[in-house]
């Protein structure tokens, strides 16, 4: 599983426009092969600035079969204008915290 990660500045004075669009432009990434789940973060220190969070089952899901489709022309369309600068998105893959028993 992979998990995006991609903090959205958004324009001035834009914010509930951008939430709104937001809300149509996820029933497109949620409709996605590979898609898991995504969830969207408004930050109090900054009202322009959102931090998303999608799950995908592997990195071409998102980087091939969502970037490349026409599905994304729309995302597009729905959100690309209301960014200042235009954010950029980074792939992780969780790393495994548990500790083996050593003799077990």
């Amino acid at each position: 599983m992979i998990l995006e990660a991609a903090m959205l500045p958004t324009k001035p004075g834009t914010q509930e426009a951008f939430e709104a669009a937001f809300r149509q432009a996820s029933t497109i990434i949620a409709a996605m092969p590979g898609y898991i789940r995504h969830e969207l973060h408004r930050c109090h220190e900054d009202s322009n600035k959102y931090l998303l969070l999608v799950w995908w089952q592997t990195l071409e899901d998102h980087t091939v079969g969502f970037r490349q489709s026409e599905e994304y022309q729309q995302w597009k369309a729905l959100l690309h204008h209301f960014y200042e600068p235009f954010p950029v998105a980074e792939h992780f893959s969780q790393v495994n915290l548990e500790t083996e028993t050593p003799g077990l």
